[in-house]
């Protein structure tokens, strides 16, 4: 939700357009960017209802400007995914589901959580998981620290560090011991800090697969 995964997605789902159309096409699209500061805060304080509500009038007026479907570009505000589809009547593509899809086709059972400690530690993204009969591990709880503080104080902000993307690598490693054969890059800030060619497992880029849904779900 930060601006600098917003910037990601405007250009993924136009380079998808553009790779499907050729030509001069680009993505028909309808972009609302909130203030990230405020919606920090609301998670830090534990201010979901009105995180919630925020998002599900920000949707509304989506719809209203003629989105045929809402995409939340955040892994963590998924939180309140059910408020935000409840308030308008067009699709919401909730990336979780778009993930799970990924992970299956991709012969995986068992799959790293990286993310927000929001959408690490919480069951609201990890069931939605495991009821695709994926089995989800997540960090130890100091490299949970590790994580979460390196998206809020490091990547949403622009900065990326060759230190934090070796941490994340070395936690992705301790995964893979555990048992781990893919990772998802839960956060749509993650993919800005580790490539693939980083770890030997199989990554998950959120933002890339919700982009490309969204590009599918258009034209189809």
């Amino acid at each position: 939700m930060s601006w600098e995964s917003s910037a990601l997605y405007y250009q993924l789902l136009n380079e998808g357009v553009k790779e499907r159309l050729g030509g001069l096409h680009s993505a028909r699209c309808v972009l609302a960017s909130v203030d990230f500061a405020e919606i920090e805060a609301m998670q830090s304080e534990g201010r979901w209802d009105d995180a919630g509500r925020l998002l599900a009038d920000t949707a509304r007026g989506l719809q209203a400007a003629g989105a045929d479907a809402v995409l939340i570009c955040t892994n963590t505000m998924h939180k309140v995914a059910d408020q935000v589809a409840d308030a308008i009547t067009v699709p919401l593509l909730h990336l979780a589901d778009v993930v799970a899809d990924a992970v299956v086709a991709a012969g995986v059972d068992t799959v790293a959580l990286l993310g927000t400690r929001f959408t690490m530690e919480e069951s609201f993204y990890s069931d939605r998981l495991r009821s695709r009969g994926l089995t989800v591990l997540i960090p130890q709880a100091d490299d949970r620290a590790l994580v979460d503080r390196v998206i809020y104080t490091e990547l949403v902000l622009g900065q990326v560090s060759e230190e934090s993307r070796a941490a994340y690598v070395e936690i992705i490693g301790r995964l893979a011991a555990r048992g781990a054969r893919g990772v998802i890059l839960g956060c749509t800030e993650i993919e800005l800090l580790v490539r693939p060619t980083d770890v030997d497992l199989p990554t998950f880029p959120t933002t890339r697969l919700h982009a490309q849904a969204a590009v599918d779900f258009a034209l189809a």
